[in-house]
């Protein structure tokens, strides 16, 4: 049995980064939080202790993980890192009584209705909050995308692998960019482009259209280079990735009648800062034809919590617990 007010371990667990806290009471607060690099640790079970460790080792008795990758089962494998685990058999390790595991991003939808306005960043503006479904996505080492259903019984996240639709160029660039890829990847999804790798296959790509020889080779010499003005193809590269999340946002929205509210998260977008296009992506976002005005009537955010998948994870085991509760 659980310990009243006894903490419980948090996760967000993404291609390159586990993130760690220590719910204690508070839903929006951690205690000991911890970012550890996945790179480091053979598996889960380890990065797991290693944190519980570095914080005074704490008696925990339960734990949720919001992981980059499909939850289907009991096995889990993670889509962009190589650790792979059985949900049961990382729980008897540990010692937990509960160990929930959930999609981050469905997490990240969890957090949607915790999240205050200073949490948020507005990217339309005069608009008014509207009820429905909600949905976020986001650029980090891949591209997650979820949505958040009303129901008589609260909100229900959906998880998806939105992320890894095919890309569908709208723009003669676009479809040079795409015909040239596909010399290199079989299926270029909205991932391949739309992530953090992204960036770095985009300029390669914007490059050689231009017939230049790339200043840079990964995302973050890329982004420095726009933000200093010293390469107009990494400027470029920017604009492009700004308006293909606006596409994409867009699509989802329409997918999923999410009339509630677009999201922004993941990783990408806060390292970007000044160089994401935040008017190109909203172009991007409503230039749907006939379904300009949908669109255009639907809050867009921006999400600048630092760990909002956190909060949603939590949320997640407490919606878990109340469930329980009511069908004990």
């Amino acid at each position: 049995m659980r310990t009243t007010n006894s903490p419980f371990l948090v996760a967000d667990i993404g291609g390159t980064n586990a993130r760690f806290g220590l719910s204690t009471g508070d839903p929006g607060r951690f205690a000991s939080l911890l970012v550890l690099a996945c790179a480091d640790y053979a598996g889960l079970s380890d990065a797991i202790r290693d944190y519980l460790s570095r914080a005074g080792n704490p008696t925990v008795q339960e734990a949720v993980i919001a992981i980059a990758t499909p939850v289907l089962g009991d096995q889990v494998q993670m889509t962009n890192h190589h650790w792979s685990f059985s949900i049961e058999q990382t729980r008897e390790d540990l010692g937990l009584n509960t160990l929930l595991v959930i999609n981050d991003f469905a997490a990240l939808a969890m957090s949607l209705p915790q999240l205050k306005d200073s949490q948020l960043r507005r990217l339309d503006h005069h608009r008014e909050d509207r009820a429905g479904v909600k949905v976020v996505l986001g650029p980090g080492t891949g591209l997650g995308v979820a949505g958040l259903v009303p129901t008589d019984s609260g909100w229900q996240a959906l998880s998806t692998e939105g992320g890894h639709v095919s890309f569908s160029p709208t723009n003669p660039l676009e479809l040079e960019l795409l015909t040239l890829l596909w010399h290199e990847h079989r299926h270029i999804s909205a991932e391949r482009l739309i992530s953090g790798p992204g960036i770095a296959l985009l300029y390669r790509a914007l490059c050689k259209i231009a017939g230049t020889v790339p200043a840079a080779d990964d995302a973050a010499q890329i982004v420095e280079l726009a933000a200093s003005g010293g390469c107009k193809i990494a400027q470029q590269t920017t604009q492009v990735f700004s308006g293909l999340l606006g596409g994409m946002a867009g699509n989802v929205a329409l997918t999923l009648g999410a009339t509630g509210g677009v999201y922004l998260g993941g990783g990408v977008l806060g390292k970007l800062g000044r160089n994401f296009d935040v008017e190109v992506f909203c172009q991007r976002f409503i230039a749907k034809g006939r379904f300009e005005k949908y669109l255009d009537a639907i809050p867009r955010y921006l999400i600048v919590e630092e760990q909002p998948a956190l909060i949603g994870a939590a949320q997640a085991l407490r919606r878990k617990r109340a469930i329980a509760g009511k069908n004990a």
